[in-house]
């Protein structure tokens, strides 16, 4: 897909990776909607890079339809979906504080995979009718996993059993939409440099760089902004996810 003049949308992208990606995306000439459920983040963003900002909560249904309208009025149907928008809790089934509540574990399945999910059908749903480019291509989404699908750590569970579900979800999609020209991938990244990990001590920090093979860092979100745009150039990525982590496989805990 040809980036330059396409109209894109990225969850999630008041912050880290999504920030990285809406930047990336810019800079590449793509019309950028920032959606994230902070209006002044995302706002802050899309002043930065030209594009535009609004207020998106990606596991409500109205929300993220009102969201994906707005953008349709500034830019014009949307042929980029990139999800970023997530949670990460950290908690014990069994942890001093007690059994882990329902809640917690709903929660981060409803916003990472159910949030995911519910963008997809939105932007695939729209993008249907658009007109095919090249080689018959209508749109590209591609959603934000985790190694943890793979090699969960302990307090993980939920977190884990979420991307898990992107990861599944991700060749079904591929397969349904592919004969409208909808292609879907999803990148499963490692450790990477977010607001989380950056508030971290510095010994901390080139601590769990220094678990990952190589490069022994932390992965800058830039590096998961260029994956990003790979894909969207490269036709015949689909149904894939990619794992974006230095040969990392992380420990039980």
């Amino acid at each position: 897909m040809d980036i330059e003049g396409t109209a894109a949308l990225v969850t999630g992208g008041g912050s880290g990776l999504g920030e990285a990606t809406a930047r990336a995306l810019a800079q590449a000439g793509a019309q950028v909607a920032v959606l994230d459920r902070d209006a002044e983040a995302a706002q802050a963003v899309a002043m930065q890079i030209g594009g535009a900002a609004f207020a998106c909560d990606v596991s409500d249904a109205a929300s993220a339809q009102e969201a994906i309208e707005a953008a349709r009025q500034a830019h014009g149907t949307a042929r980029i979906l990139v999800n970023c928008a997530g949670i990460a809790p950290v908690r014990k089934i069994l942890g001093r504080q007690g059994v882990m509540a329902l809640e917690e574990f709903a929660g981060a399945v409803t916003v990472n995979l159910v949030g995911s999910f519910n963008m997809l059908r939105l932007f695939s749903d729209r993008v249907q009718h658009a007109e095919p480019g090249a080689g018959g291509e209508r749109g590209v989404a591609i959603n934000t996993a985790s190694i943890a699908a793979y090699e969960g750590q302990i307090g993980q569970t939920a977190y884990a059993a979420s991307k898990g579900g992107v990861v599944g979800m991700t060749l079904p999609a591929a397969r349904e939409l592919a004969p409208l020209g909808i292609r879907v991938c999803a990148i499963a990244p490692g450790i990477f440099e977010t607001a989380m990990l950056k508030g971290l001590p510095e010994a901390a920090q080139d601590s769990l760089g220094a678990s990952v093979p190589f490069p022994s860092r932390l992965g800058r979100p830039a590096e998961f902004a260029d994956l990003v745009c790979a894909i969207l150039r490269n036709q015949m990525l689909n149904g894939e996810t990619i794992r974006l982590d230095g040969a990392l496989r992380m420990a039980p805990r």
